[in-house]
Protein backbone atom coordinates (compact mmCIF):
# COMPACT_ATOMS: atom_id res chain seq x y z
CA UNK A 1 0.00 0.00 0.00
CA UNK A 2 1.21 3.72 -1.02
CA UNK A 3 1.03 6.84 -0.89
CA UNK A 4 -1.48 7.36 2.03
CA UNK A 5 0.73 11.04 2.55
CA UNK A 6 0.19 12.27 -0.84
CA UNK A 7 -0.57 15.93 -0.58
CA UNK A 8 -1.81 16.11 -4.79
CA UNK A 9 -3.19 13.49 -7.11
CA UNK A 10 -1.36 10.75 -8.49
CA UNK A 11 0.48 11.37 -11.67
CA UNK A 12 -0.73 9.31 -14.66
CA UNK A 13 1.48 7.26 -16.50
CA UNK A 14 4.32 7.90 -14.04
CA UNK A 15 6.57 5.46 -12.46
CA UNK A 16 6.98 7.23 -8.80
CA UNK A 17 9.91 5.47 -7.58
CA UNK A 18 12.68 2.82 -9.61
CA UNK A 19 10.96 -0.96 -9.54
CA UNK A 20 11.61 -4.77 -9.91
CA UNK A 21 8.71 -6.70 -11.30
CA UNK A 22 6.43 -4.30 -10.13
CA UNK A 23 7.75 -3.73 -6.62
CA UNK A 24 9.61 -0.23 -5.42
CA UNK A 25 12.98 -1.67 -4.57
CA UNK A 26 14.37 -0.05 -1.50
CA UNK A 27 11.02 -1.33 0.00
CA UNK A 28 11.75 -4.71 -1.20
CA UNK A 29 14.85 -4.88 0.23
CA UNK A 30 13.92 -3.57 3.82
CA UNK A 31 11.38 -6.88 3.31
CA UNK A 32 14.02 -9.21 2.38
CA UNK A 33 16.06 -7.92 5.76
CA UNK A 34 13.23 -8.63 7.55
CA UNK A 35 12.96 -12.12 5.62
CA UNK A 36 16.41 -12.52 6.51
CA UNK A 37 15.99 -11.86 10.17
CA UNK A 38 13.07 -14.14 10.49
CA UNK A 39 15.08 -17.00 10.00
CA UNK A 40 17.19 -16.35 13.02
CA UNK A 41 16.16 -18.66 16.22
CA UNK A 42 13.49 -17.61 18.59
CA UNK A 43 12.08 -19.79 21.49
CA UNK A 44 10.22 -22.59 19.81
CA UNK A 45 11.34 -24.65 16.88
CA UNK A 46 9.75 -24.10 13.86
CA UNK A 47 8.91 -26.60 10.89
CA UNK A 48 10.45 -25.25 7.47
CA UNK A 49 6.92 -24.61 6.52
CA UNK A 50 5.93 -22.41 9.22
CA UNK A 51 9.06 -20.66 9.20
CA UNK A 52 8.21 -19.84 5.46
CA UNK A 53 4.71 -18.52 6.33
CA UNK A 54 6.55 -16.65 9.28
CA UNK A 55 9.04 -15.41 6.68
CA UNK A 56 6.25 -14.23 3.97
CA UNK A 57 4.40 -11.94 6.36
CA UNK A 58 7.30 -10.05 7.83
CA UNK A 59 8.43 -9.85 4.36
CA UNK A 60 5.02 -8.00 3.54
CA UNK A 61 5.49 -6.55 6.64
CA UNK A 62 8.97 -4.95 5.95
CA UNK A 63 7.93 -4.05 2.04
CA UNK A 64 4.70 -2.27 3.51
CA UNK A 65 6.79 -0.34 6.35
CA UNK A 66 9.09 0.82 3.60
CA UNK A 67 6.28 2.18 1.43
CA UNK A 68 5.02 4.22 4.18
CA UNK A 69 8.52 5.50 4.85
CA UNK A 70 8.94 6.36 1.43
CA UNK A 71 5.35 7.96 1.10
CA UNK A 72 6.51 10.38 4.45
CA UNK A 73 9.54 11.24 2.40
CA UNK A 74 7.54 12.49 -0.48
CA UNK A 75 4.82 14.09 1.65
CA UNK A 76 7.68 16.43 3.10
CA UNK A 77 8.29 17.05 -0.60
CA UNK A 78 12.00 15.55 -0.30
CA UNK A 79 14.03 14.82 -3.22
CA UNK A 80 14.55 11.65 -4.57
CA UNK A 81 17.30 9.96 -6.56
CA UNK A 82 16.40 9.26 -10.29
CA UNK A 83 18.08 7.63 -12.98
CA UNK A 84 21.88 6.58 -12.51
CA UNK A 85 22.31 7.77 -8.84
CA UNK A 86 19.32 5.92 -7.75
CA UNK A 87 20.65 2.68 -9.91
CA UNK A 88 23.73 3.12 -7.90
CA UNK A 89 22.94 3.53 -4.44
CA UNK A 90 20.54 0.63 -5.09
CA UNK A 91 22.93 -1.63 -6.45
CA UNK A 92 25.03 -0.51 -3.61
CA UNK A 93 22.15 -1.71 -1.03
CA UNK A 94 21.37 -5.02 -2.95
CA UNK A 95 24.91 -6.71 -2.53
CA UNK A 96 24.80 -6.75 1.26
CA UNK A 97 21.52 -7.81 1.29
CA UNK A 98 21.41 -10.31 -1.36
CA UNK A 99 25.07 -11.52 0.70
CA UNK A 100 23.29 -11.83 3.62
CA UNK A 101 20.36 -13.36 2.46
CA UNK A 102 22.38 -16.38 1.46
CA UNK A 103 24.35 -16.47 4.80
CA UNK A 104 21.05 -16.45 6.89
CA UNK A 105 19.85 -19.30 4.35
CA UNK A 106 22.68 -21.54 5.08
CA UNK A 107 22.41 -20.99 8.98
CA UNK A 108 19.05 -21.38 9.24
CA UNK A 109 18.67 -25.11 10.08
CA UNK A 110 21.33 -24.60 12.59
CA UNK A 111 19.99 -22.39 14.50
CA UNK A 112 16.79 -24.42 14.59
CA UNK A 113 18.79 -27.30 15.77
CA UNK A 114 20.57 -24.87 18.20
CA UNK A 115 16.38 -24.90 19.94
CA UNK A 116 16.03 -28.55 19.44
CA UNK A 117 19.44 -29.94 21.14
CA UNK A 118 18.66 -27.56 24.00
CA UNK A 119 15.33 -29.54 24.20
CA UNK A 120 16.48 -32.80 23.82
CA UNK A 121 15.21 -33.08 20.30
CA UNK A 122 16.81 -34.65 17.19
CA UNK A 123 18.67 -32.15 15.00
CA UNK A 124 16.72 -31.28 11.42
CA UNK A 125 17.12 -33.74 8.62
CA UNK A 126 14.00 -32.37 6.76
CA UNK A 127 15.05 -28.64 6.59
CA UNK A 128 13.98 -27.55 3.28
CA UNK A 129 15.65 -24.24 2.40
CA UNK A 130 13.61 -23.80 -1.16
CA UNK A 131 10.56 -25.24 0.72
CA UNK A 132 11.06 -21.59 2.48
CA UNK A 133 11.50 -19.28 0.07
CA UNK A 134 8.77 -21.20 -2.33
CA UNK A 135 6.06 -20.58 0.75
CA UNK A 136 7.61 -16.99 1.69
CA UNK A 137 6.95 -16.36 -1.91
CA UNK A 138 3.35 -17.57 -2.03
CA UNK A 139 2.60 -15.88 1.02
CA UNK A 140 4.15 -12.78 0.34
CA UNK A 141 2.32 -12.23 -2.86
CA UNK A 142 -1.07 -13.05 -1.27
CA UNK A 143 -0.29 -10.53 1.23
CA UNK A 144 0.57 -7.85 -1.66
CA UNK A 145 -2.39 -8.79 -3.49
CA UNK A 146 -4.65 -8.15 -0.16
CA UNK A 147 -2.12 -4.82 -0.12
CA UNK A 148 -2.64 -3.70 -3.33
CA UNK A 149 -6.77 -4.54 -3.67
CA UNK A 150 -6.67 -1.80 -0.20
CA UNK A 151 -4.48 0.67 -2.41
CA UNK A 152 -7.06 0.63 -4.99
CA UNK A 153 -10.04 0.95 -2.69
CA UNK A 154 -8.57 3.76 -0.99
CA UNK A 155 -7.14 5.60 -4.43
CA UNK A 156 -10.83 4.94 -5.71
CA UNK A 157 -12.90 6.80 -2.50
CA UNK A 158 -10.09 9.60 -2.86
CA UNK A 159 -9.92 10.24 -6.30
CA UNK A 160 -14.10 10.57 -5.87
CA UNK A 161 -13.49 13.04 -2.56
CA UNK A 162 -11.27 15.03 -4.48
CA UNK A 163 -14.67 16.25 -6.86
CA UNK A 164 -16.30 17.73 -3.51
CA UNK A 165 -13.09 18.52 -0.87
CA UNK A 166 -9.71 19.69 -0.05
CA UNK A 167 -7.20 17.63 -1.37
CA UNK A 168 -5.60 16.46 2.20
CA UNK A 169 -8.83 16.36 3.86
CA UNK A 170 -10.06 14.26 0.77
CA UNK A 171 -6.84 11.85 1.66
CA UNK A 172 -7.82 12.01 5.79
CA UNK A 173 -10.87 10.82 4.64
CA UNK A 174 -10.40 8.73 2.31
CA UNK A 175 -7.89 6.56 4.45
CA UNK A 176 -10.51 7.09 7.44
CA UNK A 177 -13.27 5.17 5.11
CA UNK A 178 -10.65 2.54 3.75
CA UNK A 179 -9.62 1.48 6.98
CA UNK A 180 -13.15 1.39 8.64
CA UNK A 181 -14.19 -1.17 5.45
CA UNK A 182 -11.31 -2.94 6.09
CA UNK A 183 -11.62 -3.55 9.91
CA UNK A 184 -15.54 -4.48 9.58
CA UNK A 185 -14.48 -6.90 6.70
CA UNK A 186 -11.41 -8.21 8.93
CA UNK A 187 -13.69 -8.21 12.14
CA UNK A 188 -16.91 -9.79 10.75
CA UNK A 189 -15.66 -11.96 8.09
CA UNK A 190 -11.77 -12.82 8.80
CA UNK A 191 -12.28 -13.33 12.53
CA UNK A 192 -15.10 -15.21 12.43
CA UNK A 193 -13.96 -17.52 9.64
CA UNK A 194 -10.54 -18.50 11.92
CA UNK A 195 -13.14 -18.32 15.00
CA UNK A 196 -15.19 -20.94 13.20
CA UNK A 197 -12.23 -23.20 12.14
CA UNK A 198 -10.06 -22.97 15.01
CA UNK A 199 -13.07 -23.87 17.63
CA UNK A 200 -15.29 -27.26 17.74
CA UNK A 201 -16.87 -26.59 20.57
CA UNK A 202 -20.36 -25.89 19.13
CA UNK A 203 -20.31 -28.67 16.98
CA UNK A 204 -18.88 -31.33 19.36
CA UNK A 205 -19.73 -29.40 22.82
CA UNK A 206 -17.19 -31.57 24.27
CA UNK A 207 -18.79 -34.85 24.18
CA UNK A 208 -21.04 -33.87 26.63
CA UNK A 209 -23.97 -36.24 26.67
CA UNK A 210 -24.33 -38.78 23.51
CA UNK A 211 -20.59 -40.34 23.89
CA UNK A 212 -20.19 -39.83 27.78
CA UNK A 213 -18.69 -43.12 29.57
CA UNK A 214 -21.32 -44.80 31.76
CA UNK A 215 -22.18 -43.03 34.67
CA UNK A 216 -19.99 -44.25 37.93
CA UNK A 217 -21.57 -46.54 40.41
CA UNK A 218 -19.43 -45.36 42.87
CA UNK A 219 -21.24 -43.06 45.24
CA UNK A 220 -17.99 -41.31 46.08
CA UNK A 221 -17.52 -39.74 42.40
CA UNK A 222 -19.13 -36.79 41.66
CA UNK A 223 -21.80 -37.62 38.75
CA UNK A 224 -22.93 -40.95 39.88
CA UNK A 225 -26.71 -41.38 40.77
CA UNK A 226 -26.12 -40.24 44.87
CA UNK A 227 -24.14 -36.91 43.08
CA UNK A 228 -25.20 -33.82 43.07
CA UNK A 229 -23.21 -33.11 39.88
CA UNK A 230 -24.96 -33.87 36.16
CA UNK A 231 -22.68 -36.49 35.00
CA UNK A 232 -23.59 -35.83 31.22
CA UNK A 233 -23.28 -32.10 31.48
CA UNK A 234 -19.34 -33.04 32.81
CA UNK A 235 -17.78 -32.76 29.41
CA UNK A 236 -15.03 -35.03 28.51
CA UNK A 237 -12.12 -33.07 30.54
CA UNK A 238 -14.16 -32.86 34.02
CA UNK A 239 -15.26 -36.89 33.21
CA UNK A 240 -11.23 -37.63 32.38
CA UNK A 241 -10.53 -35.57 35.66
CA UNK A 242 -13.03 -37.71 38.07
CA UNK A 243 -12.04 -41.13 36.59
CA UNK A 244 -8.48 -40.67 35.76
CA UNK A 245 -6.13 -40.31 39.34
CA UNK A 246 -4.82 -42.68 40.84
CA UNK A 247 -6.48 -44.40 43.56
CA UNK A 248 -5.32 -45.32 46.67
CA UNK A 249 -4.31 -48.84 45.96
CA UNK A 250 -2.13 -46.86 43.20
CA UNK A 251 -0.58 -44.26 45.78
CA UNK A 252 -0.44 -47.28 48.43
CA UNK A 253 1.93 -49.14 45.71
CA UNK A 254 4.24 -45.87 46.34
CA UNK A 255 4.35 -45.23 49.40
CA UNK A 256 4.54 -48.82 50.65
CA UNK A 257 1.56 -48.31 53.40
CA UNK A 258 -1.94 -47.17 53.56
CA UNK A 259 -3.38 -44.53 51.75
CA UNK A 260 -7.21 -42.65 51.08
CA UNK A 261 -8.64 -42.54 48.01
CA UNK A 262 -8.43 -38.89 46.40
CA UNK A 263 -11.38 -36.22 46.26
CA UNK A 264 -12.04 -35.06 43.13
CA UNK A 265 -15.03 -32.61 42.08
CA UNK A 266 -15.73 -31.07 38.76
CA UNK A 267 -18.69 -29.40 38.01
CA UNK A 268 -19.32 -28.64 33.89
CA UNK A 269 -20.06 -25.56 31.97
CA UNK A 270 -23.19 -26.99 30.55
CA UNK A 271 -24.47 -27.45 34.37
CA UNK A 272 -25.99 -24.36 35.07
CA UNK A 273 -25.63 -20.87 33.04
CA UNK A 274 -24.44 -18.79 36.11
CA UNK A 275 -21.11 -19.14 37.37
CA UNK A 276 -22.08 -18.38 40.94
CA UNK A 277 -24.66 -21.46 40.53
CA UNK A 278 -21.96 -23.62 39.41
CA UNK A 279 -19.63 -22.59 42.17
CA UNK A 280 -22.27 -23.51 44.85
CA UNK A 281 -22.93 -26.74 43.33
CA UNK A 282 -19.57 -27.35 43.66
CA UNK A 283 -19.47 -26.31 47.36
CA UNK A 284 -22.07 -28.60 47.95
CA UNK A 285 -21.17 -31.46 46.34
CA UNK A 286 -17.51 -30.83 47.93
CA UNK A 287 -19.65 -31.56 51.55
CA UNK A 288 -21.26 -34.33 50.28
CA UNK A 289 -17.70 -36.05 49.46
CA UNK A 290 -16.37 -34.91 52.78
CA UNK A 291 -13.69 -32.78 51.09
CA UNK A 292 -12.93 -30.35 54.33
CA UNK A 293 -12.57 -33.54 56.12
CA UNK A 294 -9.56 -33.93 54.12
CA UNK A 295 -5.93 -32.63 55.01
CA UNK A 296 -5.24 -30.22 52.33
CA UNK A 297 -7.70 -29.06 49.66
CA UNK A 298 -6.61 -28.02 46.20
CA UNK A 299 -9.01 -25.13 44.39
CA UNK A 300 -8.03 -25.71 40.56
CA UNK A 301 -8.73 -23.47 37.65
CA UNK A 302 -8.87 -25.25 34.60
CA UNK A 303 -7.64 -23.75 31.27
CA UNK A 304 -10.26 -22.71 28.83
CA UNK A 305 -11.33 -26.29 27.56
CA UNK A 306 -11.65 -27.26 30.51
CA UNK A 307 -9.02 -29.46 31.02
CA UNK A 308 -6.46 -30.09 34.35
CA UNK A 309 -2.90 -31.00 33.88
CA UNK A 310 -2.67 -34.26 35.09
CA UNK A 311 1.13 -33.82 36.07
CA UNK A 312 0.07 -30.96 38.14
CA UNK A 313 -2.29 -33.09 40.26
CA UNK A 314 -1.12 -36.44 40.77
CA UNK A 315 2.32 -35.77 42.26
CA UNK A 316 0.35 -33.86 44.98
CA UNK A 317 -2.25 -36.80 45.29
CA UNK A 318 0.70 -39.05 45.66
CA UNK A 319 3.09 -37.18 48.68
CA UNK A 320 -0.03 -36.10 50.57
CA UNK A 321 -0.98 -40.34 50.45
CA UNK A 322 -4.21 -39.31 48.93
CA UNK A 323 -5.46 -37.50 52.14
CA UNK A 324 -6.29 -34.45 49.66
CA UNK A 325 -9.28 -32.97 47.91
CA UNK A 326 -9.28 -30.78 44.32
CA UNK A 327 -12.52 -28.58 43.25
CA UNK A 328 -12.67 -27.37 39.73
CA UNK A 329 -15.30 -25.43 37.90
CA UNK A 330 -15.57 -25.31 33.78
CA UNK A 331 -16.33 -22.10 32.43
CA UNK A 332 -15.71 -22.57 28.40
CA UNK A 333 -15.82 -25.06 25.93
CA UNK A 334 -12.78 -22.86 23.70
CA UNK A 335 -9.37 -23.17 23.11
CA UNK A 336 -7.63 -21.59 26.20
CA UNK A 337 -6.20 -18.93 23.57
CA UNK A 338 -9.52 -17.95 21.99
CA UNK A 339 -10.92 -18.24 25.61
CA UNK A 340 -8.65 -15.50 26.69
CA UNK A 341 -9.87 -13.02 23.77
CA UNK A 342 -13.27 -14.15 23.21
CA UNK A 343 -14.78 -15.34 27.07
CA UNK A 344 -11.87 -13.84 29.42
CA UNK A 345 -14.24 -12.17 31.82
CA UNK A 346 -16.01 -15.80 31.72
CA UNK A 347 -13.06 -17.37 33.45
CA UNK A 348 -12.20 -14.83 35.87
CA UNK A 349 -15.82 -14.46 36.77
CA UNK A 350 -15.76 -18.47 37.33
CA UNK A 351 -12.88 -18.47 39.41
CA UNK A 352 -13.56 -15.69 41.46
CA UNK A 353 -16.99 -17.15 42.10
CA UNK A 354 -15.33 -20.67 42.79
CA UNK A 355 -12.55 -18.96 45.32
CA UNK A 356 -15.35 -17.21 46.84
CA UNK A 357 -17.93 -19.41 47.90
CA UNK A 358 -15.24 -22.52 49.04
CA UNK A 359 -12.88 -19.79 51.06
CA UNK A 360 -16.25 -18.09 52.84
CA UNK A 361 -16.98 -21.79 54.12
CA UNK A 362 -13.51 -22.62 54.99
CA UNK A 363 -13.19 -19.58 57.06
CA UNK A 364 -16.10 -20.60 58.67
CA UNK A 365 -14.77 -23.93 60.11
CA UNK A 366 -12.09 -24.29 63.63
CA UNK A 367 -8.52 -23.42 62.71
CA UNK A 368 -7.21 -26.50 63.48
CA UNK A 369 -9.67 -28.77 62.07
CA UNK A 370 -10.18 -27.62 58.60
CA UNK A 371 -7.71 -28.52 56.03
CA UNK A 372 -4.89 -26.37 54.94
CA UNK A 373 -6.07 -24.74 51.35
CA UNK A 374 -3.84 -24.05 48.11
CA UNK A 375 -5.21 -22.77 44.81
CA UNK A 376 -3.88 -23.48 41.43
CA UNK A 377 -4.10 -23.37 38.23
CA UNK A 378 -1.66 -23.92 34.47
CA UNK A 379 -1.84 -21.74 31.64
CA UNK A 380 -5.14 -19.50 31.36
CA UNK A 381 -6.21 -21.01 34.60
CA UNK A 382 -3.25 -19.82 36.28
CA UNK A 383 -4.50 -16.40 34.87
CA UNK A 384 -8.10 -16.88 36.46
CA UNK A 385 -6.92 -18.46 40.10
CA UNK A 386 -4.67 -14.93 40.18
CA UNK A 387 -7.45 -12.63 39.39
CA UNK A 388 -9.63 -14.59 42.14
CA UNK A 389 -6.78 -14.50 44.76
CA UNK A 390 -8.09 -11.14 46.79
CA UNK A 391 -5.89 -10.40 49.27
CA UNK A 392 -8.04 -7.63 50.87
CA UNK A 393 -10.51 -10.49 52.12
CA UNK A 394 -8.11 -13.21 52.78
CA UNK A 395 -6.11 -10.69 54.91
CA UNK A 396 -6.86 -11.52 58.28
CA UNK A 397 -7.37 -15.33 57.48
CA UNK A 398 -5.05 -16.04 54.68
CA UNK A 399 -5.33 -19.38 52.74
CA UNK A 400 -2.07 -21.72 52.95
CA UNK A 401 -0.46 -20.98 49.56
CA UNK A 402 -0.48 -21.16 45.86
CA UNK A 403 1.44 -22.93 42.85
CA UNK A 404 0.94 -20.75 39.33
CA UNK A 405 2.07 -22.89 36.36
CA UNK A 406 2.95 -20.89 32.95
CA UNK A 407 1.26 -17.86 33.57
CA UNK A 408 0.17 -15.90 30.59
CA UNK A 409 2.42 -12.80 30.57
CA UNK A 410 -0.84 -10.24 31.38
CA UNK A 411 -0.74 -12.07 34.88
CA UNK A 412 -1.12 -8.79 36.86
CA UNK A 413 0.25 -11.00 39.95
CA UNK A 414 3.39 -12.96 38.20
CA UNK A 415 4.05 -9.41 36.91
CA UNK A 416 3.87 -7.83 39.92
CA UNK A 417 6.40 -10.31 41.61
CA UNK A 418 8.64 -10.14 38.36
CA UNK A 419 8.73 -6.06 38.72
CA UNK A 420 9.32 -6.60 42.87
CA UNK A 421 12.70 -9.17 41.96
CA UNK A 422 16.36 -8.63 43.83
CA UNK A 423 18.41 -6.47 41.92
CA UNK A 424 20.78 -8.82 40.38
CA UNK A 425 18.22 -11.83 39.89
CA UNK A 426 17.34 -13.16 36.25
CA UNK A 427 14.19 -11.80 35.01
CA UNK A 428 13.31 -15.45 33.99
CA UNK A 429 13.99 -17.07 37.33
CA UNK A 430 13.74 -14.15 40.13
CA UNK A 431 14.47 -14.28 43.26
CA UNK A 432 11.77 -11.51 45.72
CA UNK A 433 12.85 -10.27 49.18
CA UNK A 434 14.17 -12.65 51.20
CA UNK A 435 12.04 -15.89 49.63
CA UNK A 436 9.55 -15.64 52.87
CA UNK A 437 6.47 -15.30 50.41
CA UNK A 438 6.99 -15.86 46.66
CA UNK A 439 9.64 -17.98 44.94
CA UNK A 440 10.00 -19.02 41.23
CA UNK A 441 10.98 -22.35 39.97
CA UNK A 442 11.96 -23.99 36.50
CA UNK A 443 12.47 -27.69 35.00
CA UNK A 444 16.32 -26.76 36.39
CA UNK A 445 15.19 -25.73 39.80
CA UNK A 446 15.57 -22.53 41.27
CA UNK A 447 13.99 -23.23 44.97
CA UNK A 448 17.29 -23.86 46.15
CA UNK A 449 18.40 -20.52 45.79
CA UNK A 450 16.34 -19.48 48.81
CA UNK A 451 17.11 -22.09 51.81
CA UNK A 452 15.66 -19.63 54.91
CA UNK A 453 12.12 -20.24 56.01
CA UNK A 454 8.58 -19.76 54.68
CA UNK A 455 6.20 -17.09 56.32
CA UNK A 456 2.63 -17.81 56.77
CA UNK A 457 1.52 -17.82 52.76
CA UNK A 458 3.74 -19.66 50.14
CA UNK A 459 3.29 -18.93 46.57
CA UNK A 460 5.55 -20.63 43.62
CA UNK A 461 5.41 -19.97 40.19
CA UNK A 462 6.72 -22.75 37.99
CA UNK A 463 7.73 -21.06 34.28
CA UNK A 464 10.14 -22.56 31.97
CA UNK A 465 12.12 -19.61 30.48
CA UNK A 466 11.09 -21.39 26.85
CA UNK A 467 7.46 -20.67 27.74
CA UNK A 468 6.57 -17.63 25.50
CA UNK A 469 3.05 -17.79 26.74
CA UNK A 470 4.69 -16.92 29.48
CA UNK A 471 7.83 -14.38 28.39
CA UNK A 472 6.35 -12.43 25.42
CA UNK A 473 6.23 -8.78 25.24
CA UNK A 474 3.25 -6.75 23.45
CA UNK A 475 6.64 -3.99 23.44
CA UNK A 476 8.98 -6.40 21.96
CA UNK A 477 7.94 -4.02 18.27
CA UNK A 478 10.48 -1.76 19.36
CA UNK A 479 12.48 -2.98 22.02
CA UNK A 480 14.07 -6.00 23.43
CA UNK A 481 12.35 -7.87 26.54
CA UNK A 482 13.91 -7.91 29.83
CA UNK A 483 14.62 -11.42 29.21
CA UNK A 484 16.56 -10.82 26.29
CA UNK A 485 19.23 -8.29 28.06
CA UNK A 486 20.25 -11.61 30.05
CA UNK A 487 22.38 -13.98 29.40
CA UNK A 488 20.50 -16.59 28.42
CA UNK A 489 18.53 -19.86 30.27
CA UNK A 490 19.66 -23.56 29.43
CA UNK A 491 16.37 -23.93 27.42
CA UNK A 492 17.06 -20.73 25.41
CA UNK A 493 19.52 -20.33 22.29
CA UNK A 494 22.53 -18.57 22.61
CA UNK A 495 22.05 -17.29 19.41
CA UNK A 496 18.31 -15.66 19.67
CA UNK A 497 18.88 -11.82 19.01
CA UNK A 498 16.02 -9.11 19.44
CA UNK A 499 15.29 -7.55 15.92
CA UNK A 500 12.73 -4.76 15.94
CA UNK A 501 9.16 -6.06 14.49
CA UNK A 502 10.35 -9.06 13.74
CA UNK A 503 10.88 -10.80 16.98
CA UNK A 504 7.68 -9.90 17.97
CA UNK A 505 5.99 -11.96 15.30
CA UNK A 506 8.46 -14.69 16.29
CA UNK A 507 7.07 -14.84 20.00
CA UNK A 508 3.82 -14.86 18.84
CA UNK A 509 4.37 -17.59 16.37
CA UNK A 510 6.22 -19.09 19.27
CA UNK A 511 3.18 -19.36 21.50
CA UNK A 512 0.97 -20.74 18.98
CA UNK A 513 3.51 -23.59 19.03
CA UNK A 514 4.68 -23.75 22.79
CA UNK A 515 3.00 -26.86 23.08
CA UNK A 516 4.68 -28.47 20.07
CA UNK A 517 7.87 -29.83 22.35
CA UNK A 518 8.61 -32.36 24.24
CA UNK A 519 7.63 -32.61 27.83
CA UNK A 520 9.51 -30.23 30.18
CA UNK A 521 9.87 -26.98 27.17
CA UNK A 522 7.49 -24.61 26.04
CA UNK A 523 4.30 -24.64 27.56
CA UNK A 524 4.73 -28.19 28.20
CA UNK A 525 5.43 -28.64 31.80
CA UNK A 526 5.91 -32.54 33.03
CA UNK A 527 4.79 -33.98 35.92
CA UNK A 528 8.48 -34.08 37.73
CA UNK A 529 9.30 -30.41 37.43
CA UNK A 530 5.91 -29.95 39.82
CA UNK A 531 7.06 -32.18 42.49
CA UNK A 532 9.75 -29.70 44.01
CA UNK A 533 7.24 -27.10 43.75
CA UNK A 534 4.20 -28.73 45.35
CA UNK A 535 6.82 -30.04 47.91
CA UNK A 536 7.57 -26.20 48.84
CA UNK A 537 4.38 -25.00 48.64
CA UNK A 538 2.22 -27.74 51.00
CA UNK A 539 5.15 -29.10 53.27
CA UNK A 540 4.26 -32.66 53.23
CA UNK A 541 4.60 -34.03 56.73
CA UNK A 542 7.72 -36.28 56.99
CA UNK A 543 8.46 -35.79 53.79
CA UNK A 544 12.38 -36.18 52.38
CA UNK A 545 14.68 -35.21 49.56
CA UNK A 546 14.69 -39.11 48.86
CA UNK A 547 11.05 -39.39 48.40
CA UNK A 548 11.07 -36.24 45.61
CA UNK A 549 13.69 -38.01 43.73
CA UNK A 550 11.27 -41.62 44.37
CA UNK A 551 8.74 -39.72 42.57
CA UNK A 552 10.04 -37.89 40.48
CA UNK A 553 11.23 -40.98 38.55
CA UNK A 554 7.69 -42.44 39.33
CA UNK A 555 6.34 -39.54 37.50
CA UNK A 556 8.77 -39.84 35.04
CA UNK A 557 8.71 -38.01 31.47
CA UNK A 558 8.26 -41.83 30.21
CA UNK A 559 5.06 -42.12 31.77
CA UNK A 560 3.79 -39.16 30.24
CA UNK A 561 1.36 -36.10 31.82
CA UNK A 562 0.84 -38.02 34.67
CA UNK A 563 2.33 -40.84 37.16
CA UNK A 564 2.49 -44.56 36.88
CA UNK A 565 -0.27 -46.58 38.47
CA UNK A 566 1.52 -49.51 39.82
Amino acid sequence: MTDFLRSRPPARGRDRAPRLLGLSILPLLLGLLFFEASLTPSLIPRPWQLQGVLAGLVTALGYLIGQLLLSAWRALELPLLSGRAARIVHWVLAVPVAGFLVWTLLHAADWQDSIRQRFGMEPLEDYSTPGIVIVACIVFLVCFAIGWAVQQMFDTIRHRLYRILPMRLANVMGLALAASIVFVVTRDGVVQWAFDAADTSYATAQNLFADAPPQPADPRLPGSADSLVDWGAMGQPGRNFVLDGPDAAAIAAFNGGSAMEPIRVYVGRAQAEDPQARAELALEEMKRLGAFDRKVLIVASPTGTGWLDPGGHEPLEFMHGGDIATVAVQYSYLQSPLALIFETQSGLEQASATMRVVYDHWKTLPPQGRPRLYMHGISLGAWSSMYSFNIFRMLDDPIDGALWTGPPFPSQHWRNAVAARNPGTPYVLPEVGEGNLVRFASQFGGLERTPGPWGRLRVVFLQHASDAIVFYEPASVWRAPQWMREPRAPDVSPAMRFIPVVTQLQLALDMALALAVPSGFGHNYAARDYIEPWVAVTGPEGWSAEDSARLKDWCGDEYGLGCRRE
